[in-house]
């Protein structure tokens, strides 16, 4: 029934993000549509996950009648990954706001804010044994 999830992060500015998802995570631009000199809407994508970035100005254009709304919240995402490790690497001087921790229920975390205030948790839980 479903068949894809793609969270939409609403910001003042896209451009302070990018260098997080792009160069340190690896992801790519694969959409992008311009906003005057800047950019209103973002499309980023690695490996068939994508996350997408709209401006609040583009939405108060787009979807006047939610304008409000998508101004207050930070997003909280949780992303499985391979390695923590190599996450640890790529966020690079990000906020720590969770402190690596190990929990009850097989997860190695971390959480950083991203550029834009985003809340964003890296989780790698342990190989399952094969019998």
């Amino acid at each position: 029934m479903v068949n894809k999830l793609t969270p939409v992060l609403f910001v003042k500015e896209i451009e302070p993000v990018l260098p997080f998802w792009m160069e340190g995570l690896g992801f790519k631009k694969t959409v992008e549509v311009p906003e005057g000199n800047k950019l209103g809407f973002v499309i980023l994508e690695k490996d068939g996950v994508e996350v997408m970035y709209q401006t609040y100005a583009s939405v108060e254009k787009d979807l006047p009648t939610i304008a409000g709304d998508v101004r207050k919240g930070p997003t909280f995402l949780y992303v499985q990954v391979e390695s923590l490790e190599q996450v640890k690497a790529a966020v690079g001087k990000a906020e720590v706001y969770l402190p690596e921790r190990k929990t009850f229920y097989g997860a190695a975390e971390i959480g950083v804010k991203d550029p834009a205030g985003h809340f964003i948790t890296f989780a790698q839980y342990a190989a399952t044994p094969s019998h």
